[in-house]
């Protein structure tokens, strides 16, 4: 996770921006403890990691301030997806899209039929590519330094 946040955001984020998203981002042990939390291994080493939720908190990790643990109701709520992160080695390598297919399937079993996400901007092209669409641009400065973030949101089809 330091290492996708530290080198994937180059280019995209001012050093500061970098340094302020550690404090907005990370994992939520929440989503291990739900089970909903999946690690993809190459050789041996972490490639990358991400998972969906059924609760309503939309990002952030465990030291992130102001997350919400309420179930999200299925009919109506969009599931989430969340603490994404791939390894600076193995960057499009097909990570991203293995954990969203994994994140999405699972919603799906649960009965969910939307997805939701909080994109960084170095994240934003694999979502879209993806079939998420925005729907709001914030900035969240809880870092310090002002970080541009893209809701985006996504129908899971029906299989």
């Amino acid at each position: 996770m330091a290492a996708a946040i530290g080198e994937l955001q180059r280019g995209f984020l001012s050093p500061e921006q970098i340094a302020a998203s550690r404090t907005i981002m990370g994992l939520d042990r929440q989503l291990v403890a739900d089970r909903t939390y999946f690690v993809v291994e190459d050789g041996g080493r972490i490639a990358g990691c991400g998972g969906w939720s059924r609760r309503a908190t939309l990002y952030g990790g465990d030291h992130t301030p102001g997350r919400d643990p309420e179930l999200l109701d299925p009919a109506e709520d969009a599931a989430r997806v969340r603490a994404m992160y791939t390894h600076p080695d193995f960057a499009r390598r097909g990570v991203g899209r293995l954990i969203l297919a994994l994140c999405e399937d699972a919603a799906r079993a649960e009965g969910f039929r939307r997805l939701e996400l909080m994109a960084t901007m170095s994240g934003r092209p694999l979502y879209e590519s993806y079939g998420f669409t925005p729907i709001e641009d914030i900035l969240d400065a809880r870092g310090g330094a002002p970080v541009p973030l893209t809701r985006m949101g996504k129908t899971i089809p029906a299989r």
